[in-house]
């Protein structure tokens, strides 16, 4: 399998040929175009293989997964040895530079999926079609998505409208602000929920309630920006609450009763999916090239590392969770057995199991996302080429960002409503609803978020946007670590003309 290598703004290494293998997952459509071929998008195939090219960058999102959560006070690094990839574990103490090589992989690959887009916004008027409304929808829920990414861990970025890149725009294109990001992504979801079928022609593709999903997350998101009025916060709420609640009107999405089916092969693209990474298992890879691996790179690094037992494979111990996540989940939440792997407690279980203790063990492993046993030669593979799909945005999500958003524009009832929906079915009955309202409700919303997507990558941005990540977070200082540094190679190539982010 030949795919894009990666590129970044300033070398413009981009994309020369893509040809993937053939099976019934989207991701491994055959693709072949060059994507400096001017004389391209002539036919809807043309745009339909370059639509596939920008949903390929997805897979790469497994690193903002997987350092989403060891940046927060849900993890610890772990890995094999206290220097095992050295750009995570300074993540984890919070002691990172400008000079780490995996912040520079996540600037590098959503910047590659923008890229993708933008190489099919830049033509979107060449060819006409039948449903080509469809292609461009998809295109602005993708470059939304990876500009929301980039955002989120960055702050303001470039961006080019609907033009690719080119060499020299490092020295003359300005970093967009934070707020004109934002604005950018909701222009990019409202036209994209517009004109997006409710249901997926295919497996894996987008839908009009992942753009609405993603468009409520993204204005309450928006909240968080400094410089944003009272006024201005509240029609940002009552915005969100809005795309939030099309979604949940829509009937379309529903929580399954069993919390632990969502995160098993048999669960992937359920009822609960209103957006999922497709990942594949038929073509591995090597740590060097991670880029080139259509499996789920961040399941084998979260595995207990030389594990020997039942269900399970080995990994490379990353990704640990610590006792003070595992002690917020109250007496009865069913979701803590699905979430946290006590190893201890599976031992005793499964007399025989073992596994070797490596850095910073805690006993816990993110039991979401580590490698299952698949086959009778599993435990021979490269552990890179797990193919758990990535549960980018749930029902639950869709749910509590509702209820959020509710609380915040002091509608206690929706608020309550929607975060007991939740409960209900993490508790299995509704004894454990709460009635609290105000503040006190705002703060049980945010404690339900932690332990219903523990694992899942949004606890730092949640800590963050709140303004809450100083006060959890172990060697957080406030005003430089709700951002991470521009990769210095980005800001060397620039001369002048990109600031680094305050503190770095």
């Amino acid at each position: 399998m030949k795919k894009y290598i990666f590129f970044t703004i300033a070398t413009l290494a981009i994309f020369s040929t893509i040809t993937t293998s053939c099976s019934d997952d989207f991701v491994d459509r055959p693709v072949e175009y060059s994507i400096d071929s001017e004389n391209y998008f002539n036919s809807k195939s043309d745009y339909d293989n370059a639509l596939i090219g920008a949903y390929d960058l997805l897979q790469s999102t497994f690193i903002n997964v997987l350092m989403g959560e060891i940046a927060s006070d849900n993890t610890l690094c772990g890995g094999n040895s206290p220097t095992d990839v050295p750009g995570y574990q300074q993540i984890d103490d919070m002691i990172h530079t400008p000079v780490n090589a995996n912040i520079k992989q996540l600037w590098d690959w959503m910047f590659a999926g923008v890229q993708r887009c933008n190489y099919i916004m830049e033509f979107q008027d060449k060819t006409a079609f039948e449903g080509k409304e469809q292609i461009i929808a998809e295109t602005r829920f993708l470059r939304a998505y990876y500009h929301f990414e980039l955002v989120k861990w960055f702050g303001g970025i470039p961006m080019k409208g609907d033009k690719r890149f080119s060499p020299g725009d490092e020295t003359t294109i300005p970093r967009s602000t934070a707020k004109e990001v934002y604005e950018s992504i909701e222009a990019d979801l409202i036209y994209a929920s517009a004109n997006l079928n409710p249901i997926a022609a295919q497996k894996g593709r987008t839908t009009k309630g992942a753009a609405l999903a993603l468009l409520g997350k993204v204005y309450l998101y928006e909240t968080s920006l400094a410089e944003l009025s009272e006024g201005e916060k509240i029609e940002l709420y009552t915005k969100s609450a809005a795309a939030l609640q099309q979604v949940i009107n829509g009937g379309k999405y529903t929580l399954v009763t069993d919390y632990n089916t969502i995160f098993e092969m048999d669960g992937e693209n359920g009822p609960e999916s209103v957006f999922e990474v497709q990942y594949t298992d038929v073509e591995g890879g090597d740590y060097g090239h991670l880029q080139f691996i259509e499996g789920n790179v961040a399941v084998g690094f979260n595995g207990p590392n030389s594990y020997v037992g039942p269900f399970f494979t080995s990994g490379n111990n990353f990704n640990l969770p610590t006792q003070k996540i595992v002690d917020a989940f109250e007496v009865g939440d069913k979701r803590k057995d699905v979430a946290i792997l006590d190893m201890a407690a599976w031992i005793a279980a499964n007399p025989g199991t073992s596994y070797t203790k490596q850095n910073e063990d805690t006993g816990y492993f993110n039991r979401k996302y580590i490698p299952r046993i698949r086959s009778a030669n599993a435990a021979l593979d490269l552990k890179l080429t797990n193919p758990n799909n990535y549960r980018a945005i749930r029902y639950a999500d869709v749910l509590l960002l509702a209820a959020e958003s509710y609380s915040k524009l002091g509608n206690n009832a929706n608020a309550q409503k929607y975060l007991n929906e939740v409960r209900d079915r993490a508790f299995g009955d509704t004894n454990h609803r709460i009635t609290a309202t105000g503040p006190s409700l705002y703060d049980f919303i945010l404690a339900e978020r932690r332990v219903e997507f523990v694992g899942e990558g949004f606890r730092f941005f949640d800590l963050v946007r709140t303004g809450k990540a100083a006060q959890e977070i172990d060697g957080f200082t406030a005003g430089k670590n709700e951002l991470f540094p521009i990769p210095i190679e980005e800001i060397q190539f620039a001369n002048g003309n990109w600031t680094q982010n305050p503190g770095y």
